[in-house]
């Protein structure tokens, strides 16, 4: 016997939302997706504001959801992105580059949301902050959420939480801890441009994509950059990318 349309609840409209939403409404369920913020894009919404407190460590914090940086790119061509029934490469008036930046990245999200249908199944500035099953008894789940200050609950049959996890920073642990020492500090959460780091000595802690990334764009503007990775096998040395960079192993923080 075929099942009946179940009524879906998806929390989130970025990438992992809009696919989820895409995938139910498609098999005949009864979607609503829940969306903080007023539009559509989750991570891909470029915000120019940051977090109140630079390291992320402050509970209290006012949070910016973004981790975007002006400049960003992507880091996966163009040929892999997308979704099966709707391909990125082959978009018109694209950006040519073969790894697009940002700012495509939102369009390209907000045109499949149109093309299937979803913007009807958001509800934008809707707040999700409980969720929990009905009762022992119940397969259904209660979802209670705030819009515009005021609480609404409502029961679904299933659940999907598509919130990401950018938002919450990770930071590296030293012995002596970030307050022993008074400089500026700050997570990549919550970098934006390279100007504040004009003539500045700066070292960036980590070796991935986006510490390499922003390690770049700030040599354009800083005295000095030193990349630091916590693998054994890195030796100081001076890089070839920036007459004014240099790796080291993993650093530090002295009092």
């Amino acid at each position: 016997m075929e099942q009946p349309p179940l009524k879906v609840a998806v929390i989130g409209a970025g990438v992992s939302g809009l696919a989820t939403a895409a995938a139910l409404k498609r098999e005949g369920h009864r979607v609503t997706v829940y969306e903080k913020s007023d539009q559509l894009g989750g991570t891909w919404v470029y915000d120019p504001r940051a977090d109140s407190d630079p390291l992320g460590l402050d509970p209290n914090r006012e949070i910016v959801h973004g981790s975007l940086y002006h400049s960003l790119r992507t880091n996966i061509p163009r040929q892999l992105m997308g979704f099966w029934d709707y391909p990125f490469s082959t978009r018109k008036n694209s950006d040519p580059r073969t790894f697009p930046g940002h700012e495509e990245v939102l369009v390209f999200l907000n045109e499949f949301a149109w093309e299937f249908g979803l913007n009807e199944l958001i509800r934008f500035g809707s707040e999700v902050f409980r969720v929990e099953r009905v009762d022992s008894e119940n397969d259904g789940w209660v979802v209670e959420s705030r819009r515009n200050g005021l609480s609404s609950i409502e029961v679904f049959d299933a659940i999907v939480v598509c919130t990401g996890h950018h938002t919450q920073t990770r930071l590296a642990d030293f012995p002596e801890g970030f307050g022993k020492w008074t400089g500026k500090q700050m997570h990549s959460h919550n970098y934006r441009v390279p100007e504040p780091f004009q003539d500045k000595i700066v070292v960036v802690i980590g070796d991935g994509p986006s510490a390499k990334d922003i390690s770049l764009e700030i040599s354009e503007v800083a005295k000095e950059v030193h990349l630091s990775s916590r693998s054994p096998n890195v030796k100081i040395s001076k890089l070839d990318c920036a007459d004014n960079m240099w790796q080291h192993s993993k650093v530090a923080i002295i009092s």
